[in-house]
């Protein structure tokens, strides 16, 4: 994650209170991924005259997408689309939900920084994430043992990982399931025989991101310029939820994050534009 990033993720909860106090609020809250970006774009959009104010928090796709259903919060942030038994619950509650992307995300693999593995194959990542493979000498690093870290059930970024990479095979039993991905980066800074997955906005310097292959011929590594082309194959839509009922309210913000303005924040964030 880039430094601007950390930053805003300790204001978020000033960046809420402040909005709350004011009573009329946009609330907004979902996916760790889209999370950063958000906060970014609600602190510029906070700034103008006479708008609503803003307030973002996380939890997870799964927490933002029920706290829409229950009524806690006026936009979901996911980063997956939404799941048959959701669009039931919401169509219980009488509830016609709009989606709209607002940007787009390469989701890098990362190791340790020490590790001397630089590339894998998609098929030795599902190995690797099932507990097929599990020392780095398989893969042509050092005879040390892998730890898995992966994301708690809830989160999109999850789901997607399972079904875009692993086949939809079920993670290794001894994989540590992480509530956020602030901590599988600081995790897999502190563990040698580590690896994960994270948004490309949350890579750092205190981790190292793998070139990964498709086709076990080409291997791209997770950069923005590569997802913007279409090189690098895990990258994945950005999504808000919204009850249509609340349209008006939630127009003005919406626009901005999709104007030249918001997406400018996007692309320095180090997301995909979707324009």
């Amino acid at each position: 994650m880039k430094a601007v990033n950390i930053r805003l993720l300790l204001t978020a909860l000033p960046l809420f209170a402040a909005a709350a106090a004011l009573g009329n609020t946009i609330k907004v809250k979902g996916s760790d991924t889209t999370l950063p970006l958000t906060q970014m774009v609600a602190e510029a959009f906070n700034k103008q005259k006479g708008v609503t104010p803003v307030a973002v928090t996380g939890g997870g796709s799964g927490v933002g997408i029920s706290a829409l259903v229950e009524g806690t919060t006026d936009i979901a942030m996911s980063s997956r689309p939404l799941k048959f038994h959701e669009k039931v619950k919401f169509q219980a509650n009488k509830l016609v939900v709009k989606e709209v992307v607002i940007a787009k995300d390469a989701l890098s693999v990362i190791v340790h920084p020490s590790n001397k593995v630089g590339k894998l194959t998609r098929q030795q990542l599902e190995d690797i994430f099932t507990g097929k493979i599990t020392n780095w000498k398989e893969v042509g690093g050092a005879d040390a043992r892998i730890i898995v870290y992966t994301r708690e059930t809830s989160s999109g970024t999850y789901e997607f990982f399972k079904e875009h990479v692993m086949n939809k095979k079920n993670f290794a039993r001894t994989a540590l399931s992480m509530s956020a991905t602030g901590s599988i980066i600081q995790s897999i800074s502190q563990t040698k025989g580590a690896i994960g997955y994270v948004g490309l906005a949350y890579v750092n310097k205190h981790v190292k991101p793998l070139a990964v292959s498709y086709d076990s011929k080409n291997y791209v590594e997770p950069t923005l310029s590569n997802a913007q082309s279409g090189k690098y194959p895990i990258t994945r839509p950005l999504f808000y939820f919204f009850d249509t009922k609340n349209e008006a309210k939630l127009k003005p913000f919406i626009s901005y994050i999709l104007s030249a303005k918001g997406q400018a924040i996007v692309k320095k964030d180090g997301y995909i534009p979707v324009k």
